[in-house]
């Protein structure tokens, strides 16, 4: 099928299908299975023998290759379109998601995450870049829904993969298994859309296409998106140690396993509620800028309230950051793509040049992190919200152009 529509209406509803569509893939080709592993962690590591800094560098490795193909991959949509790319993305991550269950020690398990990261790393800035193509009047709206979509599969990983799925199952390896097999239906139903809303021009989208070779060095020109990504390296740090370690941390300091992935669920649930009413709040007021420092903020003060609660305050901790956390995605996407000298054209290439900043942090907050929890078990909560302070600075440079 060819990537552009050439002459073939599409009914005005399509767009509402791949938007659905849209917010599915980040639900089950990229959400469930990553944050599967946090609450498998404990599961994994005694079967194993690993230890706690061996698991923050299994969860962050994937961020190295990340950062690689996150920017390859929102670059190759720009060039060969958002459909071709999400549907190999969701095949192969899918094959990738399952090779991990077939880890026998540290070494392999390494090894498949790292490989499993090469390719969810691209989806989403291509996810971002069709509420760019297919809702351009209503970005914030369109990039809310996606993202709400990713909570979803936030929520979902963490709330079935160990309490539910892995007893049904028989063990965390068929639940990675189970989860690869649903993103190959992912990028079998990306294969047979349609690429284009009947609004675009064919020709004119096809003459638009960014080389690998001129979207990068363009991309890398633009001050704000360095300003973006430079806030990422402290923010995405911060959320990425947190996810990774808050189940473990919960069940060594006497939670039950229910309860300790309960509360990672719940970080993901008041987020995908939150999710959709912060982006339409932002269309309305405005200001993105603002309200990324507003979230920052509620953030850092979440995750550091985790560094001093081992009871209900735990609860607190884990609401207040949770609530703005897939908000705020949706609000840095549409950031990016409003900068005048980005705009859809050029959606995928910056999103995933933010994206090594981010995948930068990913990848060593967490073994870093971990490692504090030697002389104290909650002292990596207080280290991860310092990060994300520092990413306000980011914000502050950052030039609105609305």
């Amino acid at each position: 099928m060819s990537e552009e529509i050439t002459g073939d209406s599409v009914a005005p509803n399509y767009k509402w299908y791949i938007l659905t569509l849209a917010a599915l893939t980040h639900t089950i080709a990229v959400a469930i299975p990553y944050m599967a592993m946090p609450v498998l962690f404990d599961a994994i590591s005694k079967e194993l023998g690993l230890n706690l800094v061996q698991v923050g560098w299994v969860w962050g490795i994937s961020s190295l290759t990340g950062i690689l193909t996150g920017l390859v991959g929102g670059t190759l949509g720009d060039r060969f379109g958002t459909k071709r790319v999400l549907a190999v993305s969701c095949i192969l991550g899918g094959m990738t998601c399952a090779l991990r269950g077939l880890s026998s020690d540290y070494a392999t398990l390494i090894v498949t995450s790292f490989l499993f990261g090469l390719v969810p790393a691209g989806i989403p800035m291509n996810v971002h870049k069709v509420c760019g193509i297919w809702f351009p009047g209503r970005l914030g709206f369109a990039n809310g829904i996606v993202s709400a979509g990713m909570a979803l599969g936030f929520m979902l990983g963490s709330a079935l993969s160990a309490s539910v799925l892995s007893p049904w199952l028989g063990g965390w390896r068929p639940v990675l298994y189970l989860y690869g097999a649903n993103s190959l239906i992912m990028g079998i139903l990306w294969s047979f859309t349609k690429a284009l809303p009947v609004s675009v021009d064919a020709q004119a989208h096809h003459e638009s296409k960014v080389s690998l070779k001129k979207g990068i060095p363009y991309v890398a020109r633009i001050r704000n998106i360095w300003f973006v990504g430079l806030a990422m390296i402290g923010i995405s740090a911060c959320i990425e140690g947190t996810l990774g370690y808050l189940p473990l941390y919960l069940r060594r300091i006497g939670w039950p396993e229910t309860g300790a992935d309960a509360a990672l669920a719940t970080f993901h649930g008041i987020s995908l509620i939150a999710a959709i009413p912060i982006a339409l709040l932002s269309d309305r007021l405005g200001s993105r800028r603002k309200m990324v420092m507003a979230a920052t903020l509620m953030i850092a003060a979440g995750i550091g309230t985790l560094s001093f609660s081992t009871g209900s305050l735990v609860w607190l901790g884990v609401c207040v950051a949770g609530v703005v956390r897939d908000g705020f995605m949706a609000l840095l996407m549409t950031m990016i793509i409003e900068v005048k000298a980005i705009g859809a054209k050029y959606a995928g290439t910056a999103i995933g040049f933010v994206m090594i900043f981010s995948r930068t942090g990913n990848l060593i907050s967490p073994p870093l992190g971990n490692s504090l929890a030697e002389y104290n078990p909650a002292m990596p909560f207080m280290f991860w919200a310092v990060l994300a302070l520092m990413g306000l600075l980011g914000f502050y440079f950052f030039e609105e152009e609305r």
